[in-house]
């Protein structure tokens, strides 16, 4: 048995190779301005055959250009549908009334029904893969079909989330790559990132799952997770990548709300930090069944602009993540200049739906001037789709906790890499600002 201090969850394990990459780095690392490349960003409205987009017909043409790009050579490839042999079963493991608290200073509270439900992922051809996602559910006390939701994943388990005994204590993985219990002195210890009580009280259900239940976030060649049901995308340039995964993870959560009558599932705004950031933005670009999505701290590969080459860049993430991209990823090491595409092109990829994209001052291994650059220059798109992107005529900066933006919206507020209370009271100003 592993003891209760010896349990760390792989998030920790990960984040400290990261801070040992970064340590070894921090002296070739450029975080000055003047120090960023000249550069030439790929124009999202202008097809590879040169013909100018202007309209919402010739913009599904390209779109359709642009995703294949991101498949070819960033995000790699995604199962096309779900296998004939593939079935999704749900099992409710609990539901309970509980008192989340709504604001630490007020003392204010909301009663919540929180739901715990099991995925199952079964493959009537290969019985012994079965993968299992938990989800835990937070919804208002009379909520029905017509409740908002926001979904995403969390780092550590579900019992991070929020302190109350009533959450199952889940399965994880350690920093030695073995899968142990959640233990009972790290419940709620992720809960200033999940505001649940104030995301209840503005009438929203919340959704949420422990991502390395899809995929466990370590390099071990795709055989763990849901990468064994379709071992066709491996060993090729554009091979199923982590980040793909826990994308497709994503989309069958979708699946099985669809199934029920929880949530309005027209109204569910795909939210991710950092890495999982990342996914977000690769989830809401490969289906649209997610009306919002929203990015905080999402950094290279999310929403930085690649050729920036400020803070973390291509070749460093590829060194220290070699899971998360595809094969091909890996041939624009210190070399970002040859990608066909950059990340505002990612971003252009939801519209004209909502993005919101967050950024932290501090935050610097992120870029937040290349994320806010990314949501300016994916801007031109949504204007051509008839909608507002950031509104604005120059890249200019806003002001720290100046949220700007229509259809696109950004902010950068001041502290470190974290989800914060002020981040999630501006993505709640959003969401209910589209959705009503």
């Amino acid at each position: 048995m592993v003891a209760p201090n010896q349990i760390i969850f792989s998030v920790f394990f990960s984040l400290a190779l990261l801070m040992v990459i970064q340590d070894a780095d921090a002296q070739d690392a450029n975080y000055d301005e003047a120090k960023v490349p000249i550069y030439e960003l790929p124009n999202p409205l202008l097809s590879t055959d040169g013909t100018k987009v202007d309209s919402e017909q010739s913009w599904a043409k390209r779109r359709v250009e642009i995703l294949q790009l991101f498949k070819d050579h960033v995000y790699g490839a995604l199962p096309d549908t779900l296998l004939k042999d593939i079935r999704i079963k749900s099992d409710t493991i609990k539901e309970v009334q509980i008192e989340l608290a709504v604001g630490s200073e007020t003392g204010e509270t909301v009663t919540a029904k929180l739901r715990e439900v099991k995925l199952s992922l079964v493959s009537d051809n290969q019985p012994d893969n079965q993968v299992d996602l938990n989800l835990l559910m937070f919804l208002p006390l009379n909520h029905s079909n017509t409740t908002p939701a926001f979904l995403g994943y969390n780092f550590q388990g579900n019992h991070t989330v929020n302190a109350s005994a009533h959450i199952t204590l889940p399965t994880v993985w350690n920093k030695d790559r073995q899968s142990v219990l959640g233990t009972e002195e790290h419940r709620g210890s992720q809960a200033g990132r999940w505001p649940v009580g104030l995301i209840v009280s503005k009438g929203f259900g919340l959704v949420t799952a422990y991502y390395g239940d899809i995929d466990p976030d370590f390099d071990d060649q795709f055989q763990n997770g849901v990468h064994g049901f379709y071992p066709k995308l491996q060993n090729r340039p554009d091979n199923w990548s982590s980040i793909g995964a826990w994308s497709w993870g994503l989309q069958r959560v979708m699946d099985f709300l669809e199934s029920e009558a929880l949530i309005d599932t027209s109204r569910v705004a795909l939210l991710g930090h950092s890495r999982l950031g990342k996914t977000s933005l690769w989830a809401g670009a490969t289906d649209d069944r997610f009306a919002i999505v929203i990015s905080n701290n999402s950094g290279c590969g999310g929403a930085a602009l690649a050729r920036r080459q400020y803070g973390e860049t291509v070749g460093r993430i590829n060194k220290v993540f070699p899971h998360w991209f595809c094969e091909k990823h890996k041939s624009y090491n210190d070399n970002e200049n040859a990608m066909p595409v950059d990340q505002h092109m990612l971003i252009s990829l939801i519209a004209p739906r909502p993005v919101y994209i967050a950024s932290a001052q501090e935050d610097r291994w992120a870029d937040p001037t290349g994320e806010f650059l990314s949501a300016f220059h994916a801007s031109p798109v949504y204007e051509v789709l008839g909608k507002k992107g950031l509104d604005i005529e120059q890249p200019d900066m806003p002001e720290i906790e100046h949220p700007i933006g229509e259809s696109v919206g950004y902010h950068i507020r001041s502290g470190k890499h974290d989800v914060t209370r002020y981040d999630w009271e501006q993505f709640l100003k959003f969401a209910r600002r589209h959705f009503e």
